[in-house]
C-alpha cells in the first residue's frame, strides 16, 4: 500500500504531463448582417482582406466589404452573384488570379471572374451535390468534392480533371490543401479522413479514428497540423503522416465548420447553433457560447453551418441557420485576472481524455 507521500508524489509526476493553456481573451459578437434569404452555407476571404463571399441556400453569392460589416453598416453589401440553381456549399478564393470560385447542391463548380463579375469557367464531372472546395496553395489546381463520394481535382485553366480522389464509402464533406504531401486531406461522412498522394492520385494512408461523420477540417499554417470536427469529438493530427495527436473533447453536436487563427485559437461551430472557442496548443476549451437568432427567428433555426477567420485571425465570421452572418472580436477589456482559467477542471478535463 502507498504512503501518503508516496501517492502525492506519484499525483505530481502525473499532474507534470497536464500542459498549461496559454490564456486567450474571450470572444463576443460584434455585428450582424442580414442579407440572405436562405441558409448561409458557405465563406471564402479575399487575400487582400478587403472582402469576403458567402454562400446561401437562396442559391446567391453576396459579396461583403469586411470595413464595413465590421463597423456594423447598412451598405455592407457589394455585389450578389446568381447563376446556381441550388444551395452554394463551397466557395473559395484565388491567391493569384482574380477568381473566386463556388461549389453546389446543383452539381455545379464555378470559376468566376471579379473583374467582369461573371462565370468563365464551368467545371464539369460531379454525379451529385458539391460540398467541399479549395484550391492548391501552390498549382493552379482546384479540389472539390461532395456526395458522389469522391473529390475532383481540376486544371483550372484548361477545365479538365487532372484525377479522381476514389476511395471513401460517404459524402466528402471537407477539403484541405498543403504546398507538401499530403497535398489533400479529405474528411468524409463514412467517418474517415483520408490523406492523399495528388501525384500518384492514391491513399497515403487512412485515419479512421473518428465514429462520426466528419463534417470539418481546419488546418493550423504555421505547425503543419490539422483539427478534424465529428459529432464525437474533435481530434488533433500531425498533416505530414496522419498521427493522432489528441482529442478535444465536450461539444457534443454535429461540428459543422471549423477555424483557427495564428494566435492557436480554435473554434469549433455546432449544429445546434453553439460555439466552442480551444487553446489549439493544449486543446483547452476557455469558452463556450451560444449563437442568438435574429429576430423573427425560431429557436431551432440556430446552427452553425461555415466559419472563417478573417486574414488578420482579429475576426471571426459565423454563417448560420437563421440566415444571419456574424462577426464576432476578442473581449478588448478582458485579462487574465478579469476572465481567469479553470485549471483545476482542465486537468481534471486532461487526464480523463482517451488517448485515441
Amino acid at each position: 500500500m502507498l504512503q501518503p507521500q508516496a501517492t502525492s508524489n506519484a499525483l505530481a509526476r502525473y499532474n507534470q504531463q497536464v500542459p498549461t493553456p496559454s490564456w486567450h481573451a474571450p470572444w463576443e459578437l460584434s455585428a450582424v448582417i442580414s442579407g440572405h434569404l436562405g441558409w448561409v452555407r458557405s465563406i471564402a476571404f479575399d487575400p487582400s482582406n478587403e472582402w469576403f463571399a458567402t454562400g446561401s441556400a437562396d442559391r446567391t453569392i453576396k459579396i461583403w466589404d469586411l470595413a464595413k460589416c465590421c463597423a456594423g453598416a447598412d451598405d455592407g453589401l457589394k455585389l450578389t452573384l446568381t447563376g446556381h440553381i441550388n444551395a452554394v456549399r463551397g466557395l473559395v478564393v484565388s491567391p493569384r488570379h482574380p477568381y473566386l470560385f463556388s461549389a453546389g447542391e446543383d452539381n455545379q463548380v464555378k470559376c468566376w471572374d471579379l473583374e467582369y463579375n461573371k462565370v468563365i469557367r464551368h467545371y464539369h464531372g460531379h454525379l451529385s451535390g458539391v460540398f467541399a472546395l479549395a484550391i492548391h496553395p501552390l498549382l493552379d489546381v482546384l479540389v472539390s468534392g461532395g456526395r458522389d463520394c469522391v473529390a475532383r481535382v481540376w486544371d483550372i485553366r484548361t477545365k479538365n480533371e487532372v484525377t479522381t480522389l476514389a476511395g471513401h464509402d460517404n459524402t466528402v464533406g471537407a477539403i484541405l490543401t498543403h504546398g507538401a504531401d499530403p497535398q489533400v486531406v479529405t474528411g468524409s461522412y463514412d467517418s474517415t479522413i483520408k490523406l492523399w498522394d495528388l501525384v500518384a492520385g492514391r491513399t497515403l494512408s487512412t485515419l479512421t479514428h473518428h465514429k462520426k461523420a466528419v463534417r470539418s477540417l481546419a488546418s493550423h499554417r504555421q505547425t503543419f497540423t490539422f483539427a478534424s470536427g465529428a459529432a464525437d469529438n474533435l481530434k488533433k493530427w500531425k498533416t505530414r503522416d496522419g498521427t493522432f495527436m489528441q482529442n478535444l473533447s465536450g461539444h457534443n453536436t454535429s461540428i459543422n465548420a471549423l477555424a483557427v487563427n495564428d494566435d492557436n485559437v480554435l473554434v469549433s461551430g455546432g449544429d445546434n447553433g453553439s460555439l466552442h472557442f480551444w487553446d489549439y496548443e493544449t486543446g483547452y476549451c476557455f469558452q463556450k457560447t451560444q449563437t442568438i437568432v435574429q429576430s423573427g427567428s425560431l429557436d431551432a433555426e440556430a446552427g452553425i453551418y461555415a466559419m472563417s477567420f478573417d486574414m488578420s485571425g482579429s475576426r471571426l465570421v459565423t454563417c448560420e441557420a437563421d440566415k444571419s452572418i456574424k462577426i464576432w472580436k476578442e473581449n478588448a477589456t478582458a485579462t487574465p485576472e478579469t476572465h481567469p482559467m479553470d485549471l483545476d477542471n482542465w486537468t481534471r478535463e486532461y487526464l480523463a481524455l482517451k488517448r485515441h
